[in-house]
Protein backbone atom coordinates (compact mmCIF):
# COMPACT_ATOMS: atom_id res chain seq x y z
CA UNK A 1 0.00 0.00 0.00
CA UNK A 2 1.34 3.44 -0.92
CA UNK A 3 2.29 5.74 1.95
CA UNK A 4 0.06 8.84 1.91
CA UNK A 5 1.62 12.29 1.93
CA UNK A 6 1.60 13.70 5.47
CA UNK A 7 1.88 10.30 7.18
CA UNK A 8 3.82 10.19 10.48
CA UNK A 9 6.09 7.53 11.93
CA UNK A 10 8.60 7.08 14.76
CA UNK A 11 12.09 6.17 13.52
CA UNK A 12 13.53 3.74 16.08
CA UNK A 13 17.11 4.29 14.81
CA UNK A 14 17.18 8.09 15.10
CA UNK A 15 14.55 8.20 17.90
CA UNK A 16 12.83 11.04 16.07
CA UNK A 17 9.33 11.60 14.70
CA UNK A 18 9.21 11.77 10.89
CA UNK A 19 6.61 12.74 8.27
CA UNK A 20 6.27 11.67 4.62
CA UNK A 21 6.17 14.54 2.09
CA UNK A 22 5.09 12.33 -0.81
CA UNK A 23 8.65 11.47 -1.85
CA UNK A 24 10.74 10.88 1.28
CA UNK A 25 10.56 10.70 5.08
CA UNK A 26 11.69 13.91 6.85
CA UNK A 27 12.61 14.36 10.48
CA UNK A 28 10.44 16.59 12.69
CA UNK A 29 12.71 18.58 14.99
CA UNK A 30 11.32 19.41 18.44
CA UNK A 31 14.32 21.61 19.23
CA UNK A 32 16.55 23.89 17.21
CA UNK A 33 19.71 25.59 18.43
CA UNK A 34 18.45 28.75 16.70
CA UNK A 35 16.07 29.37 19.62
CA UNK A 36 18.78 28.95 22.24
CA UNK A 37 21.94 30.26 20.61
CA UNK A 38 20.93 32.52 17.75
CA UNK A 39 21.73 29.98 15.06
CA UNK A 40 23.60 26.78 14.27
CA UNK A 41 27.26 27.67 14.56
CA UNK A 42 30.22 25.91 12.96
CA UNK A 43 33.58 26.21 14.74
CA UNK A 44 36.90 25.47 12.97
CA UNK A 45 40.09 25.08 15.02
CA UNK A 46 43.71 24.03 14.69
CA UNK A 47 45.63 23.70 11.46
CA UNK A 48 48.57 25.90 10.58
CA UNK A 49 47.60 28.69 13.01
CA UNK A 50 45.96 29.17 16.39
CA UNK A 51 42.96 31.26 15.29
CA UNK A 52 39.56 29.59 15.81
CA UNK A 53 37.09 30.64 13.08
CA UNK A 54 33.31 30.42 13.32
CA UNK A 55 30.38 30.76 10.93
CA UNK A 56 26.60 30.78 11.25
CA UNK A 57 25.75 27.81 9.03
CA UNK A 58 22.34 29.05 7.83
CA UNK A 59 23.92 32.19 6.34
CA UNK A 60 26.78 32.85 3.94
CA UNK A 61 29.73 35.17 4.43
CA UNK A 62 33.24 35.27 5.79
CA UNK A 63 34.18 33.56 9.05
CA UNK A 64 34.67 35.53 12.26
CA UNK A 65 37.28 35.27 15.01
CA UNK A 66 36.18 33.01 17.89
CA UNK A 67 39.36 32.93 19.97
CA UNK A 68 42.64 31.05 20.03
CA UNK A 69 43.45 27.38 19.95
CA UNK A 70 45.58 25.92 22.73
CA UNK A 71 48.77 26.41 20.71
CA UNK A 72 49.84 28.15 17.51
CA UNK A 73 51.54 24.91 16.40
CA UNK A 74 48.75 22.40 17.14
CA UNK A 75 47.25 20.80 14.04
CA UNK A 76 45.88 17.47 12.75
CA UNK A 77 43.40 17.11 15.63
CA UNK A 78 39.80 15.83 15.52
CA UNK A 79 36.67 17.45 16.94
CA UNK A 80 33.16 16.57 18.11
CA UNK A 81 30.41 18.44 19.90
CA UNK A 82 27.19 18.63 21.86
CA UNK A 83 24.60 21.43 21.66
CA UNK A 84 26.81 23.55 23.91
CA UNK A 85 30.41 22.37 23.78
CA UNK A 86 32.98 21.67 21.05
CA UNK A 87 35.84 19.30 21.89
CA UNK A 88 39.18 18.97 20.03
CA UNK A 89 41.41 15.92 20.61
CA UNK A 90 44.93 14.88 19.67
CA UNK A 91 47.16 16.35 16.97
CA UNK A 92 50.71 17.67 16.81
CA UNK A 93 52.06 20.53 18.94
CA UNK A 94 54.58 20.07 17.19
CA UNK A 95 55.18 16.66 18.79
CA UNK A 96 52.26 14.22 18.76
CA UNK A 97 49.97 14.96 21.75
CA UNK A 98 47.10 13.38 23.68
CA UNK A 99 45.62 16.79 24.56
CA UNK A 100 41.84 17.31 24.62
CA UNK A 101 40.57 20.92 24.61
CA UNK A 102 37.08 22.43 24.56
CA UNK A 103 35.15 25.60 23.73
CA UNK A 104 31.63 26.77 24.50
CA UNK A 105 30.13 27.03 21.02
CA UNK A 106 27.53 29.74 21.65
CA UNK A 107 30.13 32.12 23.12
CA UNK A 108 33.55 33.20 21.92
CA UNK A 109 36.87 32.75 23.69
CA UNK A 110 40.02 30.66 23.85
CA UNK A 111 40.01 26.86 24.08
CA UNK A 112 40.44 25.32 27.54
CA UNK A 113 41.91 22.05 28.81
CA UNK A 114 39.54 19.05 28.95
CA UNK A 115 41.80 16.04 29.61
CA UNK A 116 43.79 13.46 27.63
CA UNK A 117 43.20 10.77 25.03
CA UNK A 118 44.20 7.20 25.92
CA UNK A 119 46.94 7.36 23.26
CA UNK A 120 48.77 10.45 21.95
CA UNK A 121 48.06 10.58 18.22
CA UNK A 122 47.47 12.83 15.22
CA UNK A 123 45.36 12.57 12.04
CA UNK A 124 42.53 10.82 13.88
CA UNK A 125 38.79 11.42 13.45
CA UNK A 126 35.81 12.00 15.72
CA UNK A 127 32.00 11.96 15.88
CA UNK A 128 29.42 12.32 18.63
CA UNK A 129 25.93 12.04 20.00
CA UNK A 130 24.48 14.77 22.21
CA UNK A 131 26.34 13.36 25.22
CA UNK A 132 29.31 11.26 24.08
CA UNK A 133 32.28 12.03 21.84
CA UNK A 134 34.19 9.23 20.10
CA UNK A 135 37.74 9.48 18.68
CA UNK A 136 39.07 6.80 16.31
CA UNK A 137 42.31 5.86 14.54
CA UNK A 138 45.38 8.05 14.06
CA UNK A 139 49.16 7.96 14.05
CA UNK A 140 51.40 7.62 17.12
CA UNK A 141 53.78 7.80 14.90
CA UNK A 142 52.85 4.22 13.90
CA UNK A 143 49.31 3.97 12.53
CA UNK A 144 46.80 2.67 15.10
CA UNK A 145 43.11 1.69 15.38
CA UNK A 146 41.97 2.49 18.97
CA UNK A 147 38.61 4.13 19.63
CA UNK A 148 38.28 6.37 22.72
CA UNK A 149 35.21 8.03 24.20
CA UNK A 150 34.46 10.98 26.46
CA UNK A 151 31.38 12.44 28.14
CA UNK A 152 31.24 15.87 26.50
CA UNK A 153 29.51 17.72 29.35
CA UNK A 154 32.25 16.77 31.83
CA UNK A 155 36.01 17.12 31.75
CA UNK A 156 38.53 14.33 32.22
CA UNK A 157 40.52 11.71 30.37
CA UNK A 158 39.10 9.57 27.57
CA UNK A 159 38.28 5.88 28.08
CA UNK A 160 38.76 2.91 25.75
CA UNK A 161 35.77 2.15 23.48
CA UNK A 162 37.18 -0.56 21.18
CA UNK A 163 39.00 -0.78 17.85
CA UNK A 164 38.39 0.22 14.25
CA UNK A 165 38.21 -2.46 11.54
CA UNK A 166 41.27 -1.00 9.79
CA UNK A 167 44.51 0.30 11.26
CA UNK A 168 44.53 3.73 9.64
CA UNK A 169 44.89 7.48 9.91
CA UNK A 170 43.57 10.49 7.96
CA UNK A 171 40.01 9.12 8.02
CA UNK A 172 36.70 10.98 8.43
CA UNK A 173 33.65 10.43 10.64
CA UNK A 174 30.01 11.53 11.00
CA UNK A 175 27.05 10.44 13.08
CA UNK A 176 23.35 10.20 13.79
CA UNK A 177 22.15 10.24 17.39
CA UNK A 178 22.79 6.51 17.66
CA UNK A 179 25.44 5.54 15.12
CA UNK A 180 28.91 6.81 14.22
CA UNK A 181 30.39 6.05 10.79
CA UNK A 182 34.12 6.24 9.97
CA UNK A 183 35.29 6.24 6.35
CA UNK A 184 38.47 6.22 4.27
CA UNK A 185 41.94 6.78 5.61
CA UNK A 186 45.37 5.44 4.89
CA UNK A 187 48.37 3.29 5.81
CA UNK A 188 46.75 -0.05 6.38
CA UNK A 189 49.15 -0.48 4.45
CA UNK A 190 47.60 1.77 1.76
CA UNK A 191 44.59 4.06 1.50
CA UNK A 192 41.29 2.21 2.00
CA UNK A 193 37.68 2.84 0.98
CA UNK A 194 36.26 1.10 4.05
CA UNK A 195 33.19 2.46 5.81
CA UNK A 196 32.73 1.16 9.37
CA UNK A 197 30.24 1.94 12.12
CA UNK A 198 29.77 1.89 15.88
CA UNK A 199 26.79 2.33 18.20
CA UNK A 200 27.84 5.45 20.11
CA UNK A 201 26.05 4.68 23.39
CA UNK A 202 27.77 1.29 23.69
CA UNK A 203 31.39 0.13 23.59
CA UNK A 204 33.01 -2.43 21.31
CA UNK A 205 34.81 -2.81 18.01
CA UNK A 206 33.62 -1.16 14.79
CA UNK A 207 31.73 -3.21 12.20
CA UNK A 208 31.75 -3.06 8.41
CA UNK A 209 29.24 -0.61 6.86
CA UNK A 210 30.21 -0.65 3.16
CA UNK A 211 32.66 1.16 0.88
CA UNK A 212 33.37 4.63 -0.44
CA UNK A 213 33.66 4.83 -4.24
CA UNK A 214 37.33 5.91 -3.98
CA UNK A 215 40.17 5.27 -1.50
CA UNK A 216 40.53 8.75 0.03
CA UNK A 217 42.63 9.98 2.95
CA UNK A 218 42.76 13.48 4.46
CA UNK A 219 39.05 13.90 3.68
CA UNK A 220 36.34 14.98 6.13
CA UNK A 221 32.65 14.32 6.77
CA UNK A 222 29.53 15.89 8.25
CA UNK A 223 25.90 14.82 8.64
CA UNK A 224 22.34 15.45 9.63
CA UNK A 225 20.39 12.69 11.39
CA UNK A 226 19.73 10.84 8.11
CA UNK A 227 22.64 11.33 5.72
CA UNK A 228 26.42 11.47 6.03
CA UNK A 229 28.49 13.48 3.53
CA UNK A 230 32.19 12.75 2.80
CA UNK A 231 34.26 15.24 0.77
CA UNK A 232 37.76 16.04 -0.47
CA UNK A 233 41.00 14.21 0.25
CA UNK A 234 43.75 12.42 -1.62
CA UNK A 235 45.31 10.65 -3.68
CA UNK A 236 46.11 13.81 -5.54
CA UNK A 237 43.58 16.50 -4.71
CA UNK A 238 39.97 15.31 -4.77
CA UNK A 239 36.83 17.41 -5.20
CA UNK A 240 34.55 14.39 -4.81
CA UNK A 241 31.53 14.48 -2.47
CA UNK A 242 29.77 11.19 -1.59
CA UNK A 243 26.90 10.36 0.73
CA UNK A 244 25.51 7.48 2.79
CA UNK A 245 22.27 6.82 4.65
CA UNK A 246 23.52 6.41 8.22
CA UNK A 247 20.74 4.13 9.50
CA UNK A 248 21.34 1.58 6.72
CA UNK A 249 24.38 -0.34 5.49
CA UNK A 250 25.87 -0.11 2.00
CA UNK A 251 28.24 1.71 -0.31
CA UNK A 252 28.36 5.48 -0.74
CA UNK A 253 26.63 7.28 -3.62
CA UNK A 254 27.94 10.22 -5.65
CA UNK A 255 26.71 13.60 -4.37
CA UNK A 256 28.63 16.19 -6.43
CA UNK A 257 31.88 18.17 -6.24
CA UNK A 258 33.52 20.72 -3.96
CA UNK A 259 34.30 24.13 -5.47
CA UNK A 260 38.02 23.27 -5.25
CA UNK A 261 39.83 19.92 -5.30
CA UNK A 262 41.68 19.78 -1.98
CA UNK A 263 42.86 17.67 0.94
CA UNK A 264 43.12 18.48 4.65
CA UNK A 265 39.63 20.04 4.61
CA UNK A 266 37.34 20.25 7.69
CA UNK A 267 33.54 19.81 7.73
CA UNK A 268 30.60 20.53 10.04
CA UNK A 269 26.83 20.78 9.62
CA UNK A 270 23.37 21.87 10.64
CA UNK A 271 20.27 19.72 10.14
CA UNK A 272 20.05 20.95 6.54
CA UNK A 273 23.46 22.20 5.40
CA UNK A 274 27.01 20.83 5.32
CA UNK A 275 30.00 23.20 5.32
CA UNK A 276 33.55 22.34 4.17
CA UNK A 277 36.41 24.74 4.95
CA UNK A 278 40.13 25.17 4.33
CA UNK A 279 42.55 22.62 2.90
CA UNK A 280 45.45 22.29 0.47
CA UNK A 281 45.11 22.72 -3.31
CA UNK A 282 48.31 22.23 -3.02
CA UNK A 283 48.66 25.72 -1.48
CA UNK A 284 46.79 26.39 1.74
CA UNK A 285 43.39 28.05 1.12
CA UNK A 286 40.73 29.96 3.08
CA UNK A 287 37.81 28.66 1.00
CA UNK A 288 34.47 27.75 2.64
CA UNK A 289 31.88 25.73 0.62
CA UNK A 290 28.42 24.48 1.49
CA UNK A 291 25.91 21.87 0.29
CA UNK A 292 22.27 21.10 1.04
CA UNK A 293 22.55 17.70 2.73
CA UNK A 294 19.25 16.15 1.58
CA UNK A 295 19.81 17.10 -2.07
CA UNK A 296 22.64 16.25 -4.44
CA UNK A 297 24.77 18.62 -6.49
CA UNK A 298 27.96 20.61 -6.45
CA UNK A 299 29.03 22.72 -3.48
CA UNK A 300 28.47 26.50 -3.53
CA UNK A 301 30.79 29.23 -2.22
CA UNK A 302 30.02 30.24 1.38
CA UNK A 303 32.79 32.75 2.11
CA UNK A 304 36.36 32.78 3.42
CA UNK A 305 38.23 32.04 6.63
CA UNK A 306 40.20 34.78 8.38
CA UNK A 307 43.40 33.08 7.24
CA UNK A 308 44.47 30.30 4.89
CA UNK A 309 44.46 27.03 6.85
CA UNK A 310 44.69 23.27 6.37
CA UNK A 311 44.76 20.10 8.49
CA UNK A 312 42.20 21.65 10.83
CA UNK A 313 39.01 20.19 12.34
CA UNK A 314 35.44 21.41 12.81
CA UNK A 315 32.31 20.89 14.89
CA UNK A 316 28.87 22.47 15.33
CA UNK A 317 25.93 22.74 17.72
CA UNK A 318 23.46 21.39 15.16
CA UNK A 319 24.90 18.21 13.60
CA UNK A 320 23.11 14.92 13.01
CA UNK A 321 24.12 13.28 16.25
CA UNK A 322 22.24 15.73 18.46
Amino acid sequence: MAVPSGALRFNSDSRKLEYYNGEAWWQIDSFTPDTATGGTRGVFGGGNGNVINYVTISTTGNALDFGDFTSSTRSQSASCSSRTRGVFGGGTDPAIVNTISYVTISSTGDAQDFGDLTVARRRLSSCSSSTRGVFGGGQTPTVVNPIDFITISSTGNALNFGDLVDVNRELAACSSSTRGVFGGGGDSPANVNTLQFITISSTGNALNFGDLSQTPALLDACSNSVRGIFGGGQPGFLNTIEYITIASLGNSVDFGDLTQARLGVAACSSSTRGVFGGGLTPTSVNTIDYVQIMSTGNAVDFGDFIQTVNLLSACSNGHGGL
